[in-house]
């Protein structure tokens, strides 16, 4: 099954951008996963296609319409498309790693890149939008975040990292920070490598390397370790 990723934009020249180099680039190249970009405007109506109007109730800027978003969302993934429907937005709930992993073990994806001061609730509402956020910042639109998400799910497809086990051992699998690494030279700047990983046993190093991703979470995301699940005493 290929992951099936549809981009509804404003700018579909922006795609794949960075998601066309790298692992994302190869794997696209050789059809793991298949990338489709969607106009919106092609969708609205009149001498101008507006897709967007004021705020009612006023306010700064302007706001997507439903009713031009619900015709590119209903082309786009019509009736029996399993695939989730995301909306890229900063009030969204943040993008996790396990998350990422759901998305990459499904269909695919739909995702909604968000303009202006933001989308109209009723299409959220009746579409299914699922908000999802990348970090609290604003960016301009939901281009760059949606190649942020994309980028996290398709490298963890079948087959797209070179060794399996780099992706089961980085930062937030298993809720820890990942620990620190290594490499030649043995070396720099009067720093050596750690005595422990020159060793040659794997239960001291396996250890070692558990201990400094406790430490660096502990030490920079404290909420992580409140996160995970607490051993059972009895």
């Amino acid at each position: 099954m290929t992951f099936r990723a549809t981009v509804l934009t404003l700018y579909p020249e922006m795609f794949p951008g960075m998601l066309g180099h790298s692992l994302a680039g190869r794997a696209l190249g050789e059809g793991a996963w298949s990338l489709e970009t969607v106009q919106i405007r092609d969708f609205a109506e009149g001498k101008h296609r507006n897709v967007d109007d004021t705020p009612a109730g006023g306010g700064a800027g302007m706001v997507m319409r439903a009713d031009v978003l619900a015709k590119a969302i209903d082309a786009s993934s019509p009736a029996g498309d399993l695939r989730p429907r995301l909306l890229m937005s900063p009030r969204g709930a943040s993008l996790t790693q396990a998350r990422v992993r759901e998305l990459a073990g499904g269909p695919g994806a739909l995702i909604l890149c968000g303009r202006f001061e933001g989308v109209d609730q009723r299409v959220i509402e009746s579409r299914g939008l699922e908000e999802v956020s990348v970090g609290d910042y604003i960016l301009s639109g939901g281009e760059p975040a949606a190649q942020v998400l994309l980028d996290a799910v398709v490298r963890l497809l079948p087959g797209v990292m070179g060794n399996e086990a780099s992706g089961e051992e980085e930062s937030f699998e298993g809720g820890l920070l990942e620990h620190p690494h290594y490499t030649r030279p043995q070396d720099f700047e009067g720093t050596p490598i750690p005595d422990v990983l020159l060793s040659g046993n794997h239960a001291r190093i396996a250890a070692w390397r558990r201990e400094q991703a406790e430490r660096l979470t502990a030490k920079r995301r404290p909420d992580l370790l409140a996160k995970r699940p607490q051993p059972v005493t009895k």
